[in-house]
């Protein structure tokens, strides 16, 4: 006997109803996550270590006072006036001490040597270490110029409003920032229509020497490889990014800076005294073994040592210039549309016309 089927004595809204209802609301989904590739809190500590020694580190400010020289001379080449500036990530506003600094105008040689600083009306200096924002307040430069020092609770947060800025300027704090695409667009956000970022960060093969002198005696010793040296971006992928967050008219370029150390032992403490150790959020924990650190040096000299017995270590530079787009800017010419090769100019071949097209006593 087959069972009673209570499907037939089911009312008809009952068969048609959906075993579940549809929601009427959603959920926002959770925007997409950064790539986290450095440890913000442990970079800093060693900042704020780094800074609390006044006299360490200001005697390794050799390579900050380099580069700030080179990315301040290229303001030479921007004739405007910028009122309101802002230096990004600042250090121990290095580019402030720099630009109140007289300088020798090569357009103008007969005129006498004057601060970059008198075409800026004011400069702020953003940082997120407050001591080492506030380490060299009491030096003379700090009376030289307008210059207010801000303290970011984010380094890759910036709280300024839209059009702010005629100018952002920003020496050696890039290279630790996760999300680079983010810090770049919110830059452009602040600058004024036409205004102008200059940048230079530590990039593509920075410390090869040294990083792998590690690598090799790590492998020789513990039989793995640990990163002892953080990654840093290639120029190569720097003007995409500069064209990703909106900014116009660019240019890279690339500068090594090499300095001789006595041993790769004084190059490390000159890195933790600059803040600069390893802050990637997968290091191994601790120091490194005094057996890795020994064979490291012998690699490192064996490798890369010179005659005189000291160690070389590159320092590459990415410098970038780049505006913000404006109505009326100036674009570049296309591609393939120049009259003259640079290939012949360079090799004598052929030479650069003045300005109206006619060689002197040329009629034709």
């Amino acid at each position: 006997m087959k069972p009673t089927s209570l499907r037939p004595f089911l009312p008809l809204p009952a068969l048609r109803r959906p075993a579940c209802q549809s929601r009427s609301y959603a959920f926002p989904a959770a925007p997409p996550q950064s790539l986290q590739v450095f440890n913000r809190h442990a970079k800093y500590l060693q900042k704020e270590r780094a800074a609390a020694n006044v006299e360490a580190s200001r005697q390794v400010d050799y390579l900050r006072d380099e580069v700030g020289s080179r990315l301040a001379s290229r303001l030479l080449d921007i004739s405007r006036p910028l009122p309101s500036s802002l230096d990004l990530l600042s250090g121990p506003c290095t580019l402030a001490r720099i630009l109140s600094t007289p300088t020798p105008d090569p357009a103008h040689p007969d005129r006498p040597p004057a601060p970059l600083s008198t075409r800026l009306t004011h400069l702020t200096c953003a940082e997120s270490s407050p001591t080492l924002l506030h380490r060299d307040a009491s030096l003379p430069f700090n009376s030289a110029l307008s210059l207010t020092r801000h303290l970011l609770p984010d380094s890759e947060l910036l709280p300024f409003s839209e059009n702010t800025f005629d100018a952002v300027l920003s020496s050696l704090g890039l290279h630790w920032i996760n999300d680079l695409p983010s810090i770049l667009a919110q830059t452009n956000h602040i600058l004024k229509p036409d205004a102008p970022l200059l940048a230079a960060m530590l990039g593509g093969d920075t410390l090869f020497e040294l990083r792998t002198a590690l690598q090799l005696a790590s492998l020789e010793r513990r039989g793995g490889v640990s990163q002892h040296v953080s990654p840093l971006a290639d120029v190569r992928d720097v003007g995409g990014l500069l064209g990703k967050a909106g900014f116009k008219l660019l240019t890279v370029d690339v500068d090594d800076i090499v300095v001789d150390y006595p041993s790769s032992f004084a190059l490390m403490k000159d890195l933790q005294d600059m803040g600069e150790g390893n802050a990637l959020l997968g290091r191994e924990m601790g120091a490194i073994g005094r057996d890795v650190l020994l064979a490291a040096e012998g690699i490192y000299r064996e490798l890369h040592g010179n005659e005189d017995g000291s160690l070389p270590a590159t320092f590459r530079v990415i410098y970038m210039i780049a505006w913000k787009e404006a109505e009326g800017q100036a674009q570049p010419l296309k591609r393939g549309s120049a009259d003259i090769s640079m290939k012949d100019v360079l090799e004598g071949k052929k030479e650069i016309p003045p300005p109206g097209g006619k060689k002197e006593g040329d009629d034709k």
